[in-house]
């Protein structure tokens, strides 16, 4: 028999004269690695990536453009897709969309590995990306319905050691299976080890993960769907070409405009959401991709700013740290994977008393985080300085620190985000965040990238990884005092309530 869960938290305060909780879904924790090891899928698909990103476009004869696109064109389809495949979770099934996107996602990584030129394998990267985006949001909803609020704090501290583990396995493999170079594959091969794993994932998920829908859940809008979508890319696509084509003057109204096609989104979302008739209750609606109540959660509002500054800057700084080491400093792909990992050895540490550490210290534990990320990007300016007369040494440290920085960032940022969140909101929260995060690593690694190739010029990659450096340090560091936006929720309370 199907095991099935509510789509309410299940284990909801007992009153004295009500029933009692319904008991827990047994098989919660093997369900749990199902849906974590989909989520390290994702992040190994980045990473993995990175890493392998020179070889590929001396392989394909890519130029800038392209293999940003190869990376953000990934990180684009899945912000656009996250919400929707969030809806569509809630109503015909969460683990029915878990397990078709899984199957997407291999046959994406299959035409990754397969593809004949640069414009398929971002077409078939782009493919891979809006499969992910089926897994992501399941994955965050699942996990929401079937913990309380405690063991969901234990979940997301599993989830930090899961992604510090997730890239330094990205960053290792994609350096050795591209220095291996196994059956004359060459960089092919990172995406071929990515097929049989994802199987592995669907049969398990088969068997272990529940089915859970949203009571009540509303049809994904097609029109507010295709609008967020043509609005997110018409921001990010001027940002990933404006570099190449000089900026040529509709980049910017084409930003302006995706900008307020989002705004109004919203806005049209909201009006439509509130009570026709004169005295009747607002309930809150729970249609609405971009639901305005829920935004307007100070710490929601305040989570996702620093999401898009602190992550994205860490992705675009994964992509130019690649192409810097490689080709500027001529480390092998193998030693540049083995450098890199020091990002996540340096989150391990932290990441098993995180959630310890986020129920002590709050909104604190994420500006703390962002000033070591800071710290870390900053320690790395002399040794970008020293290019191309670098040694690998001279990076470990501050890669390390970032790593530190932003397990410490992360996690505590997404418990304080979801412990606030309304249990009516609870897809669209996890698609906002997730969708925010995908965003913000597309933003990312376009306005770094931009950076990076702006100062390259004619090979100067002393400037270059300079320039980029001092961006991402500045900016994050900027955004520390965001966190005391966010307010002090009671993480031991039922999910949706906040102090």
């Amino acid at each position: 028999m199907t095991a099935k869960a509510t789509g309410t938290s299940p284990n909801p305060p007992v009153r004295a004269d009500g029933p009692a909780p319904p008991p827990p879904y047994p098989r919660r924790w093997l369900a749990v690695a199902v849906l974590l090891a989909a989520f390290m899928v994702d992040l190994v698909s980045v990473t993995i990536v990175n890493v392998a990103l020179p070889t590929m476009g001396r392989a394909l004869d890519a130029g800038p453009a392209e293999l940003e696109w190869i990376s953000a064109g990934y990180l684009l389809a899945f912000a656009v897709s996250l919400i929707t495949a969030a809806r569509l979770g809630d109503q015909i099934g969460r683990k029915r969309v878990f397990l078709a996107s899984v199957a997407l996602f291999a046959l994406a990584s299959l035409a990754c590995a397969v593809a004949p030129g640069t414009g398929t394998l971002i077409g078939a990267r782009i493919v891979q990306g809006i499969a992910a985006a089926g897994i992501a949001p399941q994955v965050l909803s699942t996990v929401y319905t079937i913990f309380d609020a405690r063991e969901r704090a234990a979940v997301f501290g599993v989830l930090g050691i899961v992604s510090g583990l997730s890239q330094a396995l990205g960053l290792l493999l994609g350096g050795v299976l591209v220095s291996a170079d196994l059956a004359g594959l060459g960089w092919r091969s990172i995406f071929v080890v990515l097929v049989p794993v994802a199987v592995a994932i669907a049969a398990l998920g088969a068997a272990w993960v529940p089915e859970t829908r949203a009571p009540g859940a509303a049809r994904p809008k097609p029109l507010a769907a295709l609008v967020l979508t043509v609005g997110l890319v018409a921001i990010i696509a001027p940002l990933l070409e404006g570099t190449r084509l000089g900026w040529p003057w509709w980049t910017w109204p084409c930003m302006a405009g995706g900008v307020a096609a989002v705004v109004l989104l919203a806005l049209a979302e909201h009006g439509r959401g509130r009570p026709e008739r004169t005295g009747e209750s607002a309930a809150p609606s729970s249609s609405a991709l971009l639901p305005l109540d829920l935004l307007r959660v100070r710490t929601v509002g305040a989570a996702l700013v620093i999401q898009l500054v602190a992550f994205g800057a860490f992705s675009g700084l994964l992509l130019v740290l690649a192409l810097w080491m490689q080709d500027g400093l001529g480390f092998s792909p193998l030693l540049a994977g083995l450098v890199t990992v020091a990002i996540p050895i340096g989150s391990l540490p932290i990441a098993p008393f995180m959630g310890r550490l986020t129920l002590r210290l709050g909104r604190l534990t994420v500006g703390l985080g962002c000033l070591v990320i800071a710290a870390g990007v900053a320690a790395l300016i002399p040794a970008a300085l020293g290019t191309p007369d670098v040694s690998a040494w001279a990076i470990l440290p501050g890669l390390a620190l970032i790593g530190a920085g932003v397990n410490l960032t992360m996690p505590a940022l997404t418990t304080l985000y979801m412990a606030e969140v309304p249990a009516h909101h609870a897809a669209s929260a996890s698609g906002i965040i997730t969708t925010g995060q995908q965003f913000a690593g597309g933003l990312g690694v376009a306005l770094l990238a931009a950076t990076f190739f702006g100062q390259l010029g004619g090979g100067d990659y002393r400037s270059a990884i300079t320039a980029s450096a001092t961006v991402a340090a500045v900016v994050v560091a900027l955004c520390a005092p965001l966190c005391l936006a966010m307010s002090k929720p009671k993480l031991g309370a039922p999910a949706g309530s906040a102090a």
